[in-house]
């Protein structure tokens, strides 16, 4: 059968969805490309059938030419001398070759795919390798996971939830941290990774609500709860992670209450880790001084208490009895929750509250510190040893800031100073300088770093005795350096400042 006339510009090469499996799902234009192009292309496994060609039989010509593209491994060892990757790369040249001798002959191929072509298709391998080359049209089609929450009967997002699709190849640790921070995730290429996958469902808290689906919309579709699934199981399978009632999980009675100690870092979101955004997202309870808490996203069903920033000990014991009623509590705390904030708060009050507290989980979710986002902006004047201080004298005397100081002048130690200055604060600054000038040299370099990360964010590089006390305030945080701290002045862009690793003996 001779090719018909065409366009020059008429594609020729088709990447073809077919959707999850079921004839009926392939769209009416895949249908249409299909029946009408010379040659069709599919791939193959070498120990079965081809799935790809069973779900477009009812459209095959039967005068057509067929490429049976046959994978030279796909779970199994290969003897290749370059490994599994290798082998793939050389499979995938082949075919590549073969497909482009029918186009340059003018015959229109259609290479079939299941699902959808460019989401983790098959054939984008081949389009990298010949869409430059030739006219090209790529068909999307009904992915699996589409096919898999209509079978299910269960909507997988709403509104603004996210959602995240997951190779099941990925590490298990990987799988469980973007699960605890997803509001519904898909979890696909399963086969032998399904055990390693069901367990991140575990550690992730969300095994509850997965359901697990096999071969969607075929005629040997199975669904189940994850959990009633054990052993081996298609690599055609994944699980839906679907979101709750409201985009928030449902509480698990049979769990007691938590505190959850949470740093947010020192300004947005994208200093939030993990961990920590997944603490957010399962508490019920969200504690923490109101301008913090309102760098928290709302999730629906979450109650939100604010306070004043004075208020640590009420927010602490607030928390407690809020988790000793059952609920799971999350205190925000910028930077690092550890580091002159609430998780010393929170751990007096268990202390000071004895056998009402003590059976209360208390867990601290570290978070970036500002004086190391500080420092990171300058470059490493925290290369060497450092010490960190407070200069708050609201909860211990001055005369003991002033023998840390002293202390720590004499050790030459490069300090880190929070909370150097306040509205009615000012003189303890300038008395810090004193004590400091007594062992450092006035040319000693200074990073005075302001709102760091925040929107209203200024680090500036200057020295000892040089530094202007009058532009410091709470949002500030002084780095000093110690005797062996360097400037490398630049001619673009802000000097870098850094303390050797080595020091001299």
């Amino acid at each position: 059968m001779s090719p018909p006339d065409r366009r020059r510009d008429a594609p020729l090469l088709f990447g073809v969805g077919l959707g999850p499996g079921d004839p009926e799902l392939v769209t009416l234009k895949a249908r249409r490309v299909i029946e009408t192009s010379d040659v069709v292309a599919y791939p193959m496994a070498r120990h079965g059938e081809s799935v790809a060609r069973r779900i477009a039989a009812p459209y095959l010509r039967g005068d057509q030419t067929e490429i049976a593209m046959t994978y030279p491994v796909t779970t199994e060892a290969t003897d290749h001398p370059g490994g599994y990757e290798a082998a793939l790369h050389e499979f995938y040249d082949a075919s590549a070759a073969e497909i482009a001798r029918h186009l340059d002959a003018g015959r229109s191929v259609a290479v079939l795919c299941e699902g959808d072509p460019f989401l983790y298709g098959s054939y984008m391998y081949l389009h990298e390798r010949l869409a430059g080359r030739y006219p090209t049209e790529v068909v999307p089609g009904v992915t699996s996971f589409s096919a898999a929450a209509a079978a299910a009967g269960s909507p997988l997002v709403k509104r603004d939830d996210v959602l995240t699709i997951l190779p099941g190849t990925l590490p298990a640790q990987v799988i469980a941290s973007r699960l605890r921070t997803t509001d519904a995730a898909v979890v696909i290429k399963l086969g032998r990774s399904f055990a390693a996958v069901r367990g991140a469902a575990e550690r992730a808290g969300v095994a509850d609500r997965a359901i697990y689906v096999e071969r969607a919309s075929s005629p040997q579709e199975h669904i189940a709860a994850l959990r009633d699934v054990d052993g081996d199981v298609p690599y055609m399978s994944l699980v839906l992670v679907p979101t709750t009632s409201g985009g928030q999980r449902a509480p698990d009675v049979s769990r007691p209450g938590e505190v959850a100690v949470v740093g947010l870092g020192p300004a947005g979101p994208e200093w939030l880790t993990p961990e920590a955004g997944a603490a957010l997202a399962e508490a019920e309870e969200l504690v923490g001084y109101t301008t913090y808490l309102d760098r928290v996203a709302r999730r629906p069903g979450q109650h939100r208490h604010g306070s004043d920033n004075r208020d640590e000990a009420r927010r602490a014991r607030q928390a407690l009895q809020l988790a000793a009623s059952g609920r799971r509590v999350a205190v925000v705390s910028s930077g690092d929750p550890g580091i002159f904030a609430m998780a010393a708060a929170v751990l007096e009050a268990v202390e000071e509250g004895g056998s009402a507290f003590a059976h209360i989980r208390v867990r601290i979710v570290p978070g970036l510190s500002a004086m190391q986002v500080a420092a990171a902006r300058v470059g490493a004047p925290l290369g060497h040893d450092f010490c960190v201080v407070s200069l708050s004298d609201q909860l211990k005397p001055w005369a003991a800031i002033e023998r840390r100081l002293e202390a720590a002048g004499a050790a030459d130690l490069v300090l880190a100073l929070y909370n150097p200055a306040s509205r009615t604060r000012r003189e303890q600054l300038e008395r810090a300088r004193t004590v400091l000038l007594r062992h450092r040299a006035a040319e000693t370099p200074v990073v005075v770093a302001r709102d760091v990360g925040g929107r209203e964010e200024n680090v500036t590089v200057s020295t000892l005795a040089g530094f202007d006390a009058a532009q410091v305030d709470m949002r500030t945080l002084l780095l000093i350096g110690s005797s062996t701290t360097r400037v490398i002045e630049a001619t673009q862009g802000s000097p870098r400042v850094y303390t050797p690793r080595h020091y001299p003996a």
